[in-house]
């Protein structure tokens, strides 16, 4: 056994990139340099798909816009009609959420579309950081939903290797682990190869087992002629830019973290002997 490293990705680069990193898993998003990513194209998936390895899980974003997470009915129906889509073509799985304009999880209209992805594994992404609920109540909310297979959170705040974050993800973890039928917590934001490491020291103890990361940011496009004063409303480094993930990024993790698990096991057998 070793950590579960996931790794978002929107291009057929980024994913060759993360797995040569030592990704266990991948979030295929679309513009994830742009408000966190939306539902990527069916080509897009299908060429990561023939891309990657046999046995790497891909995970699609399933997403219709930037923005918040109350979606009107027309949304929702893209969001079905994606989910259908992806499952036909062989995804591995859905990334989803949707919440109450009171900031509540909309169970019925999150279970509506987990049962539309059924057998598929279903993650309830950040949205849940963006719920009015308490971590403890979203989660369990999100729970009764049989079909979520995972939660992904940075503790309901911007980081998950920030000092606020930490008490949260320790309850939440720890709470987790005593719900059998609950969704597993999968621990993202601001993960790096600087903050990997004492996030893994203080939550490996708790039960934390995978966790989420980009490793990505925007390189400078190949593109010679620049028209003045002309671009598509981007602005900063993603004008003349493009998002790739970093293969370098994810394999310093994924050796922080293979070592992190590695002692963390050496302590825990040294105690039980």
């Amino acid at each position: 056994m070793r950590i579960t490293i996931e790794v978002c990705v929107d291009s057929v680069e980024s994913a060759l990139g993360a797995i040569r990193g030592g990704a266990d898993r991948l979030e295929l998003c679309g513009n994830l340099g742009l408000g966190g990513g939306t539902t990527p194209s069916l080509g897009l998936f299908k060429a990561a798909r023939d891309a990657a390895p046999d046995g790497i899980p891909i995970m699609v974003m399933v997403r219709p816009r930037a923005g918040d997470f109350l979606y009107t009915d027309s949304e929702i129906t893209v969001m079905q009609e994606d989910i259908r889509a992806f499952k036909a073509a062989g995804a591995s799985g859905v990334v989803l959420g949707v919440l109450h304009k009171d900031g509540r999880i909309d169970t019925t209209r999150t279970r509506l579309l987990a049962e539309e992805a059924t057998p598929m594994q279903v993650c309830f992404h950040r949205a849940i950081d963006m719920s009015s609920q308490d971590i403890l109540s979203a989660h369990f909310d999100v729970s009764r939903i049989s079909q979520i297979t995972r939660i992904l959170t940075s503790g309901q705040v911007p980081s998950a290797s920030s000092p606020a974050a930490l008490p949260t993800l320790r309850t939440l973890l720890r709470n987790a682990s005593r719900m059998p039928a609950s969704a597993k917590v999968l621990v993202g934001s601001g993960v790096n190869a600087h903050t990997v490491e004492p996030l893994l020291a203080e939550l490996l103890p708790c039960g934390l087992r995978e966790v989420h990361l980009s490793g990505g940011g925007w390189v400078p496009s190949d593109m010679e002629f620049r028209r003045d004063g002309m671009g598509m409303g981007v602005c900063g480094d993603g004008e003349w830019g493009v998002w790739r993930t970093s293969e370098e990024k994810v394999r310093a993790v994924r050796e922080l973290v293979d070592k992190a698990w590695l002692e963390y096991v050496e302590r825990e057998e040294a105690v039980d002997k």
